[in-house]
C-alpha cells in the first residue's frame, strides 16, 4: 500500500499535439497578426463607444449639452472605425494594383 508517494511523471511539460510553437515565426506573420488584432480591437472599441454613447443619449434627459456630448461620442466612434477600415482597404487596394504583398513578406537569408 502506497501512501503519499510522489509520482514524478504526473506533470507533462511538453506542448500538446497541434500546438504551434514560435519556431515558424516570421516578420510577415507577426505583421499580419497585428493588423488582424488591430481590426478586431477597433471593432470592439467601436461597439463599446457606441453603447456608451447610446446610454449617455438615453440618460441625457433632454439636456442639450449631454445630448451633444453623446452625439459627439457616437460620431467619433464611427469616424474612428471608418479610418481603421479605410486604411485596411487602402492596403488591400495597393496590394492588388501593384501585385505586391505588404502584409506577408519575407526577408531573404544572407548566408
Amino acid at each position: 500500500m502506497k501512501l503519499a508517494q510522489a509520482d514524478a511523471n504526473i506533470i507533462n511539460l511538453n506542448p500538446p499535439p497541434g500546438f504551434n510553437t514560435l519556431t515558424g515565426l516570421t516578420l510577415g506573420g507577426v505583421i499580419s497578426f497585428l493588423v488582424a488584432a488591430v481590426l478586431i480591437l477597433a471593432g470592439v472599441i467601436f461597439f463599446f463607444m457606441l453603447v456608451i454613447g447610446g446610454i449617455q443619449w438615453i440618460m441625457s434627459g433632454g439636456d442639450k449639452a449631454k445630448t451633444e456630448e453623446a452625439r459627439n461620442r457616437i460620431t467619433a466612434a464611427l469616424i474612428g472605425l471608418i479610418i481603421v477600415f479605410a486604411a485596411w482597404a487602402i492596403i488591400i487596394l495597393v496590394e492588388n494594383i501593384f501585385g505586391v504583398s505588404l502584409l506577408n513578406f519575407t526577408i531573404p537569408n544572407i548566408l
